[in-house]
Protein backbone atom coordinates (compact mmCIF):
# COMPACT_ATOMS: atom_id res chain seq x y z
CA UNK A 1 0.00 0.00 0.00
CA UNK A 2 1.15 3.30 -0.78
CA UNK A 3 3.32 4.90 2.25
CA UNK A 4 0.92 8.51 2.02
CA UNK A 5 -2.23 6.59 3.21
CA UNK A 6 -3.35 7.82 6.31
CA UNK A 7 -5.57 6.36 8.93
CA UNK A 8 -8.58 7.93 9.75
CA UNK A 9 -11.91 7.06 11.73
CA UNK A 10 -14.44 5.89 9.20
CA UNK A 11 -16.52 8.84 10.81
CA UNK A 12 -13.96 11.27 9.25
CA UNK A 13 -13.84 9.77 6.01
CA UNK A 14 -16.62 9.46 3.67
CA UNK A 15 -15.38 7.55 0.35
CA UNK A 16 -17.40 7.19 -2.91
CA UNK A 17 -17.12 5.98 -6.67
CA UNK A 18 -19.76 7.02 -9.17
CA UNK A 19 -17.85 5.46 -11.95
CA UNK A 20 -19.38 9.14 -13.89
CA UNK A 21 -16.00 8.98 -15.78
CA UNK A 22 -13.66 6.08 -16.41
CA UNK A 23 -12.00 3.69 -13.92
CA UNK A 24 -8.71 3.76 -16.21
CA UNK A 25 -5.52 4.71 -13.72
CA UNK A 26 -7.97 4.74 -10.54
CA UNK A 27 -8.27 0.80 -10.63
CA UNK A 28 -6.37 -1.81 -11.06
CA UNK A 29 -6.99 -4.80 -13.11
CA UNK A 30 -5.14 -7.69 -11.47
CA UNK A 31 -2.32 -9.24 -14.20
CA UNK A 32 -2.19 -12.67 -12.55
CA UNK A 33 -2.65 -15.56 -15.21
CA UNK A 34 -5.77 -16.52 -13.97
CA UNK A 35 -7.53 -13.17 -14.59
CA UNK A 36 -8.52 -13.02 -17.92
CA UNK A 37 -11.97 -11.60 -17.64
CA UNK A 38 -12.41 -7.89 -19.46
CA UNK A 39 -13.58 -5.25 -17.11
CA UNK A 40 -15.25 -2.20 -19.16
CA UNK A 41 -16.94 1.15 -18.59
CA UNK A 42 -20.48 0.82 -19.57
CA UNK A 43 -24.21 2.35 -19.03
CA UNK A 44 -26.41 0.33 -17.11
CA UNK A 45 -29.14 -0.74 -19.78
CA UNK A 46 -31.63 1.87 -19.99
CA UNK A 47 -29.94 4.39 -17.99
CA UNK A 48 -27.50 7.10 -18.73
CA UNK A 49 -25.88 5.79 -15.44
CA UNK A 50 -22.31 4.49 -15.87
CA UNK A 51 -20.59 1.77 -14.07
CA UNK A 52 -17.95 -1.45 -13.84
CA UNK A 53 -19.13 -4.28 -15.76
CA UNK A 54 -18.18 -7.46 -16.48
CA UNK A 55 -18.07 -7.89 -19.83
CA UNK A 56 -17.74 -11.85 -20.63
CA UNK A 57 -18.99 -14.95 -19.84
CA UNK A 58 -17.23 -17.82 -18.04
CA UNK A 59 -14.13 -15.58 -16.47
CA UNK A 60 -12.24 -14.98 -13.66
CA UNK A 61 -12.02 -11.04 -12.60
CA UNK A 62 -10.32 -9.06 -10.45
CA UNK A 63 -9.42 -5.79 -9.77
CA UNK A 64 -8.44 -3.08 -6.81
CA UNK A 65 -8.66 0.45 -6.55
CA UNK A 66 -6.50 1.87 -2.76
CA UNK A 67 -8.72 4.16 -1.14
CA UNK A 68 -6.92 7.56 -0.49
CA UNK A 69 -7.21 7.30 3.36
CA UNK A 70 -7.41 4.08 5.27
CA UNK A 71 -10.53 3.84 7.52
CA UNK A 72 -10.47 2.04 10.48
CA UNK A 73 -13.75 0.68 11.77
CA UNK A 74 -12.68 0.16 15.41
CA UNK A 75 -14.44 3.31 16.45
CA UNK A 76 -17.92 4.25 15.91
CA UNK A 77 -19.91 3.06 12.60
CA UNK A 78 -19.22 1.98 9.79
CA UNK A 79 -21.32 1.59 6.80
CA UNK A 80 -20.86 -0.15 3.55
CA UNK A 81 -22.59 0.20 0.51
CA UNK A 82 -22.54 -0.38 -3.35
CA UNK A 83 -24.98 -1.28 -6.45
CA UNK A 84 -24.96 -4.42 -8.43
CA UNK A 85 -27.26 -5.19 -11.26
CA UNK A 86 -27.57 -8.66 -12.82
CA UNK A 87 -28.35 -7.50 -16.53
CA UNK A 88 -28.49 -10.85 -17.92
CA UNK A 89 -29.44 -12.98 -14.50
CA UNK A 90 -26.98 -15.17 -12.09
CA UNK A 91 -26.50 -18.79 -12.34
CA UNK A 92 -23.34 -19.43 -11.34
CA UNK A 93 -20.89 -16.63 -9.64
CA UNK A 94 -20.26 -13.82 -7.49
CA UNK A 95 -20.98 -9.87 -7.14
CA UNK A 96 -19.52 -9.35 -4.19
CA UNK A 97 -17.16 -6.99 -2.77
CA UNK A 98 -13.35 -7.32 -0.84
CA UNK A 99 -12.52 -5.18 1.58
CA UNK A 100 -8.81 -5.22 1.80
CA UNK A 101 -6.81 -4.91 5.23
CA UNK A 102 -3.02 -3.24 4.43
CA UNK A 103 -0.92 -5.61 2.38
CA UNK A 104 2.71 -6.32 3.08
CA UNK A 105 5.47 -3.95 1.82
CA UNK A 106 6.18 -4.41 -1.62
CA UNK A 107 2.77 -5.23 -2.70
CA UNK A 108 1.62 -3.90 -6.20
CA UNK A 109 -2.32 -3.33 -7.07
CA UNK A 110 -1.60 -5.61 -10.14
CA UNK A 111 -0.83 -8.63 -8.09
CA UNK A 112 -4.02 -8.82 -6.77
CA UNK A 113 -6.17 -11.99 -6.03
CA UNK A 114 -8.17 -14.30 -3.99
CA UNK A 115 -5.01 -14.77 -1.34
CA UNK A 116 -4.68 -11.06 -1.13
CA UNK A 117 -5.57 -10.82 2.78
CA UNK A 118 -9.12 -8.90 3.69
CA UNK A 119 -10.79 -7.60 6.19
CA UNK A 120 -14.96 -8.01 4.96
CA UNK A 121 -16.23 -9.35 2.26
CA UNK A 122 -19.95 -8.20 1.18
CA UNK A 123 -22.05 -8.82 -1.30
CA UNK A 124 -24.12 -11.68 -3.47
CA UNK A 125 -22.88 -14.83 -4.19
CA UNK A 126 -25.08 -17.80 -6.26
CA UNK A 127 -23.88 -21.66 -7.57
CA UNK A 128 -26.23 -24.22 -7.30
CA UNK A 129 -27.10 -24.78 -3.83
CA UNK A 130 -25.74 -21.58 -2.41
CA UNK A 131 -27.52 -18.36 -2.95
CA UNK A 132 -26.25 -15.88 -0.55
CA UNK A 133 -25.23 -12.25 0.46
CA UNK A 134 -22.05 -12.95 2.43
CA UNK A 135 -21.20 -11.42 4.87
CA UNK A 136 -17.51 -12.75 6.37
CA UNK A 137 -14.91 -11.15 8.46
CA UNK A 138 -11.65 -11.77 9.10
CA UNK A 139 -10.41 -11.69 12.35
CA UNK A 140 -6.82 -11.98 14.03
CA UNK A 141 -6.29 -14.62 16.80
CA UNK A 142 -4.62 -12.42 19.62
CA UNK A 143 -3.10 -15.44 21.06
CA UNK A 144 -2.22 -17.82 17.92
CA UNK A 145 -2.03 -14.85 15.42
CA UNK A 146 -3.68 -16.72 12.44
CA UNK A 147 -6.60 -15.09 10.66
CA UNK A 148 -10.01 -16.48 10.86
CA UNK A 149 -12.83 -15.90 8.84
CA UNK A 150 -16.14 -15.90 10.47
CA UNK A 151 -19.45 -16.51 8.37
CA UNK A 152 -22.59 -14.75 8.84
CA UNK A 153 -25.01 -17.87 9.42
CA UNK A 154 -28.56 -17.75 7.58
CA UNK A 155 -27.63 -14.88 5.51
CA UNK A 156 -29.96 -13.17 3.22
CA UNK A 157 -30.64 -14.62 -0.43
CA UNK A 158 -29.86 -12.85 -3.78
CA UNK A 159 -32.51 -10.87 -5.85
CA UNK A 160 -33.43 -13.53 -8.63
CA UNK A 161 -34.12 -10.99 -10.77
CA UNK A 162 -32.45 -8.14 -13.22
CA UNK A 163 -32.82 -4.59 -11.74
CA UNK A 164 -30.74 -2.62 -9.70
CA UNK A 165 -30.26 -3.67 -5.99
CA UNK A 166 -28.14 -2.05 -3.85
CA UNK A 167 -26.91 -3.63 -0.72
CA UNK A 168 -25.83 -2.10 2.90
CA UNK A 169 -23.78 -3.27 5.86
CA UNK A 170 -24.05 -1.34 8.68
CA UNK A 171 -21.39 -2.13 11.64
CA UNK A 172 -22.38 0.19 15.02
CA UNK A 173 -19.89 0.18 17.97
CA UNK A 174 -22.64 -2.59 20.34
CA UNK A 175 -21.05 -5.03 18.20
CA UNK A 176 -24.39 -5.33 15.68
CA UNK A 177 -24.28 -5.42 11.79
CA UNK A 178 -27.31 -5.41 9.89
CA UNK A 179 -27.79 -6.15 6.29
CA UNK A 180 -30.28 -4.14 4.10
CA UNK A 181 -30.67 -4.91 0.75
CA UNK A 182 -32.57 -1.89 -1.08
CA UNK A 183 -32.76 -0.17 2.13
CA UNK A 184 -34.99 -3.02 3.79
CA UNK A 185 -33.28 -4.62 6.78
CA UNK A 186 -33.48 -8.35 5.56
CA UNK A 187 -30.54 -9.49 8.80
CA UNK A 188 -29.35 -8.34 12.13
CA UNK A 189 -26.73 -10.03 13.92
CA UNK A 190 -23.73 -9.98 16.31
CA UNK A 191 -20.34 -9.94 16.06
CA UNK A 192 -19.38 -11.87 19.11
CA UNK A 193 -22.61 -14.50 18.69
CA UNK A 194 -22.09 -18.24 18.02
CA UNK A 195 -25.34 -18.24 17.18
CA UNK A 196 -24.98 -15.57 14.23
CA UNK A 197 -21.69 -16.10 12.90
CA UNK A 198 -19.48 -19.40 12.63
CA UNK A 199 -17.03 -20.32 13.71
CA UNK A 200 -17.39 -18.15 16.92
CA UNK A 201 -15.02 -15.05 17.25
CA UNK A 202 -14.75 -16.27 20.79
CA UNK A 203 -12.92 -19.50 21.05
CA UNK A 204 -14.25 -22.31 23.38
CA UNK A 205 -12.65 -22.07 27.02
CA UNK A 206 -11.57 -25.65 26.84
CA UNK A 207 -10.77 -28.07 24.42
CA UNK A 208 -11.01 -32.42 23.76
CA UNK A 209 -7.47 -32.97 24.45
CA UNK A 210 -5.81 -34.38 21.73
CA UNK A 211 -3.45 -36.36 23.07
CA UNK A 212 -6.16 -38.54 25.28
CA UNK A 213 -7.34 -41.78 24.11
CA UNK A 214 -9.95 -44.33 24.72
CA UNK A 215 -8.99 -47.43 27.01
CA UNK A 216 -8.81 -50.45 25.10
CA UNK A 217 -11.25 -52.40 27.53
CA UNK A 218 -13.77 -49.37 27.48
CA UNK A 219 -17.11 -51.05 26.25
CA UNK A 220 -19.61 -48.65 25.68
CA UNK A 221 -22.11 -50.89 24.76
CA UNK A 222 -25.55 -50.35 26.80
CA UNK A 223 -27.23 -53.80 26.10
CA UNK A 224 -25.44 -57.11 24.52
CA UNK A 225 -27.11 -60.20 24.12
CA UNK A 226 -28.30 -62.30 27.03
CA UNK A 227 -25.05 -65.05 27.04
CA UNK A 228 -27.05 -67.46 28.85
CA UNK A 229 -30.13 -67.45 26.65
CA UNK A 230 -30.97 -70.94 24.89
CA UNK A 231 -32.60 -71.32 21.18
CA UNK A 232 -36.12 -73.29 22.28
CA UNK A 233 -35.54 -76.47 21.31
CA UNK A 234 -39.37 -76.25 18.99
CA UNK A 235 -37.88 -73.25 17.63
CA UNK A 236 -37.94 -74.22 13.50
CA UNK A 237 -35.50 -71.33 11.79
CA UNK A 238 -36.18 -73.13 8.70
CA UNK A 239 -40.02 -72.81 8.61
CA UNK A 240 -41.18 -70.83 5.35
CA UNK A 241 -42.81 -67.45 6.20
CA UNK A 242 -46.26 -68.67 3.77
CA UNK A 243 -47.49 -71.84 3.13
CA UNK A 244 -49.90 -73.37 1.05
CA UNK A 245 -53.44 -73.00 2.07
CA UNK A 246 -54.78 -76.91 1.77
CA UNK A 247 -58.22 -75.88 2.63
CA UNK A 248 -58.75 -73.46 -0.54
CA UNK A 249 -61.23 -75.22 -3.17
CA UNK A 250 -60.82 -74.46 -6.49
CA UNK A 251 -64.11 -71.81 -7.50
CA UNK A 252 -66.97 -73.66 -9.88
CA UNK A 253 -67.04 -72.84 -13.10
CA UNK A 254 -63.36 -72.71 -13.13
CA UNK A 255 -62.15 -73.32 -16.77
CA UNK A 256 -59.11 -75.62 -16.81
CA UNK A 257 -58.43 -76.06 -20.39
CA UNK A 258 -58.96 -71.62 -21.44
CA UNK A 259 -56.25 -70.12 -21.93
CA UNK A 260 -56.41 -66.24 -20.52
CA UNK A 261 -55.28 -64.94 -23.77
CA UNK A 262 -56.51 -65.43 -27.61
CA UNK A 263 -55.51 -64.53 -30.87
CA UNK A 264 -57.64 -61.64 -31.68
CA UNK A 265 -60.14 -63.01 -33.62
CA UNK A 266 -61.24 -59.67 -35.68
CA UNK A 267 -57.55 -58.97 -37.01
CA UNK A 268 -56.52 -59.70 -40.68
CA UNK A 269 -52.93 -59.75 -42.12
CA UNK A 270 -52.50 -56.55 -43.71
CA UNK A 271 -52.93 -56.94 -47.42
CA UNK A 272 -48.97 -55.27 -47.45
CA UNK A 273 -47.47 -57.68 -45.50
CA UNK A 274 -44.47 -59.33 -46.77
CA UNK A 275 -43.36 -62.64 -44.97
CA UNK A 276 -40.09 -62.66 -46.19
CA UNK A 277 -39.16 -59.55 -45.30
CA UNK A 278 -41.39 -59.29 -42.31
CA UNK A 279 -41.70 -62.65 -40.69
CA UNK A 280 -44.23 -64.93 -40.47
CA UNK A 281 -47.55 -63.08 -39.64
CA UNK A 282 -49.14 -63.73 -35.85
CA UNK A 283 -52.81 -61.97 -34.77
CA UNK A 284 -52.23 -60.16 -31.69
CA UNK A 285 -53.54 -61.19 -28.64
CA UNK A 286 -56.77 -59.96 -26.25
CA UNK A 287 -58.50 -61.17 -23.54
CA UNK A 288 -60.76 -64.75 -23.32
CA UNK A 289 -64.01 -63.48 -23.39
CA UNK A 290 -64.82 -66.73 -21.64
CA UNK A 291 -62.21 -65.87 -19.09
CA UNK A 292 -64.12 -62.26 -18.41
CA UNK A 293 -67.48 -64.62 -17.50
CA UNK A 294 -65.70 -67.33 -15.57
CA UNK A 295 -64.12 -67.14 -12.27
CA UNK A 296 -60.75 -67.92 -14.08
CA UNK A 297 -58.99 -69.79 -16.14
CA UNK A 298 -55.93 -72.21 -16.56
CA UNK A 299 -54.45 -74.61 -14.13
CA UNK A 300 -55.73 -73.78 -10.16
CA UNK A 301 -53.12 -73.97 -7.90
CA UNK A 302 -53.90 -73.03 -4.22
CA UNK A 303 -53.27 -70.30 -2.68
CA UNK A 304 -50.96 -69.28 -0.14
CA UNK A 305 -51.29 -68.21 3.90
CA UNK A 306 -49.47 -66.86 6.51
CA UNK A 307 -47.63 -69.70 7.94
CA UNK A 308 -48.53 -70.22 12.11
CA UNK A 309 -45.18 -72.41 12.45
CA UNK A 310 -43.18 -69.33 11.09
CA UNK A 311 -40.85 -68.04 13.56
CA UNK A 312 -37.82 -66.61 11.71
CA UNK A 313 -34.46 -66.75 12.94
CA UNK A 314 -33.58 -66.74 16.87
CA UNK A 315 -31.43 -64.04 18.72
CA UNK A 316 -31.26 -64.15 22.47
CA UNK A 317 -33.09 -61.43 24.09
CA UNK A 318 -31.07 -58.15 24.77
CA UNK A 319 -29.87 -57.62 28.49
CA UNK A 320 -28.16 -54.52 29.83
CA UNK A 321 -24.45 -54.68 29.77
CA UNK A 322 -22.68 -54.99 33.29
CA UNK A 323 -19.43 -53.51 31.64
CA UNK A 324 -21.16 -50.52 30.09
CA UNK A 325 -19.25 -47.68 30.97
CA UNK A 326 -20.91 -45.01 28.37
CA UNK A 327 -20.02 -42.77 25.16
CA UNK A 328 -15.80 -42.18 25.81
CA UNK A 329 -14.68 -38.65 25.36
CA UNK A 330 -11.67 -37.30 25.73
CA UNK A 331 -10.92 -35.29 28.57
CA UNK A 332 -11.33 -31.33 28.15
CA UNK A 333 -8.02 -29.27 28.99
CA UNK A 334 -7.67 -25.42 28.67
CA UNK A 335 -7.89 -23.85 24.99
CA UNK A 336 -4.52 -22.28 24.19
CA UNK A 337 -6.11 -20.04 22.03
CA UNK A 338 -8.81 -19.26 24.11
CA UNK A 339 -9.45 -14.85 24.14
CA UNK A 340 -11.71 -12.65 25.78
CA UNK A 341 -12.95 -9.52 23.88
CA UNK A 342 -15.50 -7.05 24.60
CA UNK A 343 -15.74 -5.87 21.16
CA UNK A 344 -14.11 -6.99 17.51
CA UNK A 345 -10.99 -5.81 16.69
CA UNK A 346 -11.44 -5.37 13.06
CA UNK A 347 -8.66 -4.37 10.61
CA UNK A 348 -8.62 -1.46 8.66
CA UNK A 349 -9.64 -1.37 5.16
CA UNK A 350 -6.83 -0.08 2.54
CA UNK A 351 -8.29 -1.03 -0.74
CA UNK A 352 -11.50 -2.23 -2.09
CA UNK A 353 -11.15 -5.29 -3.91
CA UNK A 354 -13.53 -7.16 -6.75
CA UNK A 355 -12.11 -10.98 -7.91
CA UNK A 356 -14.60 -13.50 -8.59
CA UNK A 357 -15.49 -15.92 -10.89
CA UNK A 358 -18.84 -15.81 -12.97
CA UNK A 359 -20.35 -17.60 -15.74
CA UNK A 360 -22.73 -14.74 -16.66
CA UNK A 361 -21.90 -11.16 -18.13
CA UNK A 362 -23.47 -8.07 -17.65
CA UNK A 363 -22.94 -7.51 -13.94
CA UNK A 364 -22.55 -4.08 -13.36
CA UNK A 365 -21.08 -2.49 -10.23
CA UNK A 366 -21.69 1.04 -9.27
CA UNK A 367 -22.04 3.78 -6.09
CA UNK A 368 -19.20 2.15 -3.90
CA UNK A 369 -19.73 3.83 -0.87
CA UNK A 370 -17.69 3.81 2.57
CA UNK A 371 -19.00 6.10 5.35
CA UNK A 372 -19.55 6.58 9.31
CA UNK A 373 -22.97 7.87 8.85
CA UNK A 374 -25.91 5.00 8.18
CA UNK A 375 -27.90 8.53 7.43
CA UNK A 376 -25.08 9.89 4.53
CA UNK A 377 -26.20 6.08 3.18
CA UNK A 378 -29.59 6.25 3.04
CA UNK A 379 -28.77 10.06 1.16
CA UNK A 380 -26.88 8.24 -1.62
CA UNK A 381 -29.66 5.53 -2.41
CA UNK A 382 -31.84 7.71 -2.06
CA UNK A 383 -30.24 9.76 -4.87
CA UNK A 384 -28.41 7.11 -6.77
CA UNK A 385 -30.71 4.32 -6.90
CA UNK A 386 -34.01 4.67 -5.98
CA UNK A 387 -35.09 6.23 -9.05
CA UNK A 388 -33.43 3.69 -11.71
CA UNK A 389 -35.02 0.76 -9.41
CA UNK A 390 -38.18 2.53 -9.92
CA UNK A 391 -37.80 2.85 -13.89
CA UNK A 392 -36.71 -0.42 -14.12
CA UNK A 393 -39.75 -1.58 -12.06
CA UNK A 394 -42.14 0.08 -14.34
CA UNK A 395 -40.55 -1.40 -17.65
CA UNK A 396 -41.23 -4.46 -16.39
CA UNK A 397 -44.97 -4.01 -15.68
CA UNK A 398 -45.43 -2.70 -18.83
CA UNK A 399 -43.21 -5.55 -20.45
CA UNK A 400 -45.41 -8.34 -18.61
CA UNK A 401 -48.81 -8.90 -19.81
CA UNK A 402 -51.93 -8.23 -17.88
CA UNK A 403 -53.87 -11.04 -16.34
CA UNK A 404 -55.82 -13.05 -19.18
CA UNK A 405 -53.68 -11.60 -21.62
CA UNK A 406 -51.07 -13.30 -24.19
CA UNK A 407 -47.18 -12.69 -23.90
CA UNK A 408 -45.42 -12.23 -26.83
CA UNK A 409 -44.10 -16.26 -26.39
CA UNK A 410 -47.62 -17.53 -26.20
CA UNK A 411 -48.60 -15.59 -29.09
CA UNK A 412 -45.95 -17.13 -31.33
CA UNK A 413 -47.05 -20.44 -29.60
CA UNK A 414 -50.43 -20.37 -30.54
CA UNK A 415 -49.19 -19.04 -34.12
CA UNK A 416 -47.41 -22.38 -34.77
CA UNK A 417 -50.56 -24.64 -33.36
CA UNK A 418 -53.14 -23.06 -35.84
CA UNK A 419 -50.37 -23.91 -38.58
CA UNK A 420 -50.36 -27.57 -37.32
CA UNK A 421 -54.17 -27.80 -37.16
CA UNK A 422 -54.17 -27.28 -40.82
CA UNK A 423 -51.85 -29.92 -41.96
CA UNK A 424 -53.88 -32.36 -44.03
CA UNK A 425 -53.59 -35.37 -42.12
CA UNK A 426 -55.06 -33.79 -39.36
CA UNK A 427 -58.17 -32.63 -41.11
CA UNK A 428 -60.46 -34.96 -39.44
CA UNK A 429 -59.26 -33.41 -36.17
CA UNK A 430 -58.85 -29.59 -37.27
CA UNK A 431 -62.14 -28.23 -35.23
CA UNK A 432 -60.90 -30.17 -31.97
CA UNK A 433 -58.04 -28.98 -32.46
CA UNK A 434 -58.96 -25.28 -33.01
CA UNK A 435 -61.39 -25.48 -30.06
CA UNK A 436 -58.59 -26.16 -27.92
CA UNK A 437 -56.68 -23.32 -29.15
CA UNK A 438 -59.18 -20.71 -29.05
CA UNK A 439 -60.18 -21.76 -25.41
CA UNK A 440 -56.12 -21.70 -24.67
CA UNK A 441 -56.08 -18.00 -26.10
CA UNK A 442 -58.96 -17.44 -24.03
CA UNK A 443 -57.08 -18.73 -20.45
CA UNK A 444 -53.61 -17.69 -21.25
CA UNK A 445 -52.76 -20.07 -18.44
CA UNK A 446 -53.49 -23.04 -19.77
CA UNK A 447 -50.92 -22.82 -22.34
CA UNK A 448 -48.82 -25.60 -21.95
CA UNK A 449 -51.66 -27.84 -21.82
CA UNK A 450 -53.05 -27.25 -24.86
CA UNK A 451 -49.62 -27.41 -26.23
CA UNK A 452 -49.61 -30.76 -24.76
CA UNK A 453 -52.81 -31.79 -25.87
CA UNK A 454 -52.18 -31.09 -29.76
CA UNK A 455 -48.73 -32.92 -29.98
CA UNK A 456 -50.26 -36.13 -28.48
CA UNK A 457 -52.66 -35.76 -31.37
CA UNK A 458 -49.92 -34.93 -34.26
CA UNK A 459 -47.44 -37.60 -32.64
CA UNK A 460 -50.28 -40.14 -32.14
CA UNK A 461 -51.51 -39.65 -35.91
CA UNK A 462 -48.03 -39.92 -37.37
CA UNK A 463 -47.55 -43.12 -35.18
CA UNK A 464 -50.52 -44.38 -37.44
CA UNK A 465 -49.12 -43.50 -40.37
CA UNK A 466 -45.76 -45.05 -39.94
CA UNK A 467 -46.77 -48.39 -38.43
CA UNK A 468 -50.11 -48.94 -39.03
CA UNK A 469 -49.86 -50.21 -42.53
CA UNK A 470 -52.18 -49.10 -45.09
CA UNK A 471 -55.53 -49.61 -43.62
CA UNK A 472 -54.78 -48.80 -39.96
CA UNK A 473 -54.26 -45.13 -39.89
CA UNK A 474 -58.28 -44.00 -40.15
CA UNK A 475 -58.95 -40.36 -38.96
CA UNK A 476 -62.53 -40.40 -39.01
CA UNK A 477 -64.44 -38.99 -35.47
CA UNK A 478 -66.89 -41.01 -33.77
CA UNK A 479 -69.25 -38.52 -33.87
CA UNK A 480 -71.61 -37.62 -36.52
CA UNK A 481 -71.78 -34.02 -35.98
CA UNK A 482 -68.33 -33.56 -35.74
CA UNK A 483 -67.89 -35.24 -39.56
CA UNK A 484 -71.00 -32.75 -40.88
CA UNK A 485 -68.85 -29.77 -39.33
CA UNK A 486 -65.83 -31.01 -41.43
CA UNK A 487 -67.26 -31.63 -44.43
CA UNK A 488 -69.25 -28.16 -44.31
CA UNK A 489 -65.69 -27.08 -43.34
CA UNK A 490 -64.43 -27.62 -46.81
CA UNK A 491 -67.32 -26.62 -48.79
CA UNK A 492 -68.39 -22.98 -47.41
CA UNK A 493 -69.40 -22.07 -51.07
CA UNK A 494 -72.51 -24.84 -51.25
CA UNK A 495 -73.20 -25.32 -47.31
CA UNK A 496 -76.61 -23.60 -47.91
CA UNK A 497 -77.90 -26.01 -50.48
CA UNK A 498 -76.11 -28.78 -49.41
CA UNK A 499 -77.62 -32.32 -48.66
CA UNK A 500 -76.97 -35.23 -46.23
CA UNK A 501 -75.92 -37.40 -48.89
CA UNK A 502 -73.60 -34.67 -50.45
CA UNK A 503 -72.25 -33.67 -47.11
CA UNK A 504 -71.08 -38.06 -46.84
CA UNK A 505 -70.18 -37.47 -50.38
CA UNK A 506 -67.60 -34.67 -49.42
CA UNK A 507 -66.66 -36.92 -46.15
CA UNK A 508 -65.72 -40.07 -48.48
CA UNK A 509 -63.58 -38.13 -50.75
CA UNK A 510 -61.43 -35.97 -48.18
CA UNK A 511 -61.09 -39.96 -46.59
CA UNK A 512 -60.39 -41.30 -49.90
CA UNK A 513 -57.86 -38.75 -50.23
CA UNK A 514 -55.93 -38.96 -46.95
CA UNK A 515 -55.47 -42.61 -48.54
CA UNK A 516 -54.33 -41.19 -51.60
CA UNK A 517 -51.82 -39.39 -49.49
CA UNK A 518 -51.03 -42.16 -47.75
CA UNK A 519 -50.39 -44.44 -50.41
CA UNK A 520 -47.84 -41.43 -51.76
CA UNK A 521 -45.46 -42.36 -48.19
CA UNK A 522 -45.44 -46.01 -48.93
CA UNK A 523 -43.45 -45.03 -52.03
CA UNK A 524 -40.66 -44.48 -49.44
CA UNK A 525 -38.30 -47.34 -48.00
CA UNK A 526 -40.60 -49.66 -46.40
CA UNK A 527 -40.00 -50.31 -42.60
CA UNK A 528 -39.56 -54.24 -41.16
CA UNK A 529 -42.47 -54.77 -38.73
CA UNK A 530 -42.93 -56.67 -35.97
CA UNK A 531 -44.54 -60.34 -36.49
CA UNK A 532 -47.83 -59.06 -34.42
CA UNK A 533 -48.26 -55.82 -35.83
CA UNK A 534 -51.47 -55.52 -37.72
Amino acid sequence: MSPLNVLVSASESTFYESFDESFEGRWIASQKEDYKGVWKHEKSNGHEDYGLLVSEVAKKYAIVRELPEIIDPKDGSLVLQYEVRLQNGLECGGAYLKYLRPQEAGWKPAEFDNESPYSIMFGPDKCGATNKVHFIYKHKNPKSGEYVEHHLKYPPSTPSDKRTHVYTAILTPDNQVRILIDGEEKKKANLLSADDFEPALIPPKTIPDPEDKKPEDWDERAKIPDPDAKKPEDWDEDAPMEIEDLEAVKPEGWLDDEPEEIDDPEATKPDDWDDEEDGEWEAPKVSNPKCDEAPGCGEWTRPTKSNPDYKGKWYAPMIDNPNYKGIWKPQQIPNPEYFELEKPDLEPIAAIGIEIWTMQDGILFDNILITGDEKVAGEYREKTWKGKFSTEKEEEDVESPLPGELSGFQKKIFDVLYKIANIPFLDAYKLKIIDLIEQGEKKPNLTIGILVAVLVVLLTTIYKLLFGGKKQPKVELKSQPDQDASASENNKEDSDRATENESSDAAEKEKSGDENEIEGEDAAPRQRRVRRET
